[in-house]
């Protein structure tokens, strides 16, 4: 059996790593590079870095931290925001991310998922897909989680995995910050509709969501989060020692 993968996120605006709930009142906390420096040496099997605000302000990421950020870590590191054309997939790649993810790009222009994925390969594309209820059903989110789109989401997803995206982020929206576990009932539908990994995002407020997570739904890959890692809520070595104590595969 795979081993299920933890993996801290930064977001990050204006340089800075930031966090809020249900995708707003962000606040400051730190380094970007200099906290992800500490999770490649404390146990983290990969790191997902998003340039929050990209997308939103028209921008391209910044490459600067992400060329320093690379050469200081030395675990997977997945890459997105502002991701609009293949040249931002080529531009990030070699600025030493090793999978980028696409948002707002791909609802922008839902062929950049499989040209990207022709050029760099289904390991590389990762589909972030930011999720709320509206009305009982599933939608889709632009804009860092601003913006309706009024598209069904696992629909969506599915065109994108069958369109060549390898791995699959599910950002709940409705959970975000809140710290009362994970949205399983969405992650769950997720995974009966697709064959490729699924990492949770949104809701982890201890280490008790992440083994009823892993319980509860064992085709998630992966169980990502923030605000918990970064203020030392739950430490990384504590989390995988529950997780193997609970029969649960991991990296120790």
């Amino acid at each position: 059996m795979l081993r299920k993968r933890i993996i801290p996120c930064l977001d990050v605006r204006d340089g800075r790593v930031v966090k809020g709930t249900n995708f707003t009142d962000l606040r400051e906390l730190a380094s970007p590079v200099d906290l992800a420096k500490h999770y490649s040496s404390c146990g983290a099997d990969e790191l997902v870095f998003y340039d929050i605000t990209a997308s939103a302000e028209g921008r391209r990421l910044f490459t600067d931290i992400l060329r320093e950020t690379s050469r200081n870590v030395f675990i997977p590191l997945t890459v997105g925001g502002g991701i609009n054309t293949v040249e931002d997939f080529d531009r990030v790649l070699k600025c030493g991310a090793d999978k980028v993810s696409v948002n707002s790009g791909a609802i922008r222009d839902p062929a950049l998922v499989g040209e990207a994925a022709r050029l760099y390969g289904s390991q590389c594309v990762v589909l972030s897909v930011d999720i709320k209820r509206v009305d009982g059903v599933f939608r889709v989110y632009a804009k860092g989680g601003r913006e309706n789109t009024g598209m069904e989401a696992i629909g969506w997803i599915r065109r994108c995995v069958d369109a060549g995206a390898g791995e699959v982020v599910v950002n709940s929206i409705d959970t975000d910050g809140v710290k009362q576990g994970f949205d399983l009932e969405m992650l769950r539908a997720v995974c009966d509709a697709v064959q490729v990994p699924v990492i949770a995002s949104g809701g982890a407020g201890g280490i008790s969501d992440f083994i009823e997570l892993f319980r509860a739904i064992p085709g998630v890959d992966a169980g990502l989060a923030a605000s918990i890692f970064h203020f030392e809520e739950v430490r990384i070595a504590d989390l995988k020692a529950e997780m193997h104590r609970n029969g649960i595969p991991v990296r120790l």
